[in-house]
C-alpha cells in the first residue's frame, strides 16, 4: 500500500520502521523517492519518537540544493513508495513496558535488539561512505574557453610564416592551438588571426600574450578579438 500521509503518528511510524534498516527510501543513494517523501513531511520528525526517520530527514535535507538533479521520477507521489502492507503500525517509542509477573518466555516483539541495531547502523554507514566516495570521485569537467587572438606584425615585410610558427611553438598545460588565417589591415600589412582553446584554471591569457609578444622581431602587439565559454 505504500506510505500514507507522513504527518500522522501512524504514517511517521511506518516511515520510521521502513528506515530502520535503510539509508534511503529506495536503493543506496538519494533519489526522487527521497525528495517526494521529504516534501510530504511538514517538519522534522521527533528524534525521540522517530529516530530513524529523523536521521533520514536530516541527511536528505543536506541534498536540498540538488533535489532537481537527483535520479528518479519526480511526478510519483510518496504513496508509491514504502511497504506493501502496514503490518507494523505500532510506534516502538510508545510500546508499553512489560508488566510484572508476565511469563518469562513471552517474546517482546518491540524490545531493543542491540545486535540488530548495531548491524543496521554498520550497513547504513557503509552505504553512506560508498555513496560519498562515488560522489567525490565524479570530477567536474574543466571550464574551457575558445579564444580568437589577433597577432599584429611590425610591417608588411614581416615573415608571417615564421611569426605563426613561433606562436605555435608555445606550449602550456591546458592550451590547444586551432585554425588560423591572415587578415588584411591596410597598407599591405596582414595580421595573424588564430583560434585556441584554453582551460580557464590553467592558462592565463595575459601570460600567453606576453610570451607571444616576446618575439619582438616579428610581433608588434596582440589583442583578444573574441572569447566564448565552452
Amino acid at each position: 500500500m505504500g506510505f500514507t500521509d507522513l504527518v500522522s503518528d501512524a504514517g511517521l511510524t511506518m516511515l520510521n520502521n521502513w528506515l530502520k534498516s535503510r539509508s534511503y527510501i529506495v536503493g543506496y543513494a538519494p533519489s526522487q523517492a527521497d525528495v517526494t517523501s521529504y516534501k510530504a513531511i511538514k517538519e522534522s520528525p521527533c528524534p525521540e519518537k522517530y529516530p530513524y526517520a529523523h536521521r533520514w530527514y536530516k541527511h536528505i535535507s543536506s541534498f536540498e540544493s540538488e533535489f532537481s538533479s537527483l535520479p528518479g521520477d519526480p511526478s510519483k507521489s510518496h504513496t508509491a513508495y514504502g511497504p506493501e502492507s502496514s503490518e507494523v503500525t505500532v510506534n516502538t517509542a510508545k510500546a508499553p513496558a512489560d508488566k510484572k509477573g508476565d511469563d518469562d518466555d513471552e517474546v517482546d516483539l518491540f524490545a531493543s535488539d542491540d545486535e540488530e541495531d548495531a548491524e543496521a547502523e554498520r550497513v547504513r554507514e557503509e552505504r553512506l561512505a560508498e555513496y560519498k566516495k562515488k560522489k567525490e570521485g565524479k570530477t567536474k569537467p574543466a571550464a574551457k574557453s575558445i579564444v580568437t587572438l589577433d597577432v599584429k606584425p611590425w610591417d608588411d615585410e614581416t615573415d608571417m610564416k615564421e611569426l605563426e610558427g613561433n606562436v605555435r611553438t608555445i606550449e602550456m598545460d591546458g592550451l590547444v592551438w586551432g585554425a588560423s588565417k591572415l587578415v588584411a589591415v591596410g597598407f599591405g600589412i596582414k595580421k595573424l588571426q588564430i583560434n585556441l582553446v584554453i582551460e580557464d584554471d590553467k592558462v592565463s591569457l595575459d601570460d600567453l600574450q606576453q610570451r607571444i609578444e616576446s618575439d619582438e622581431e616579428h610581433v608588434q602587439s596582440t589583442d583578444v578579438a573574441a572569447m566564448q565559454k565552452l
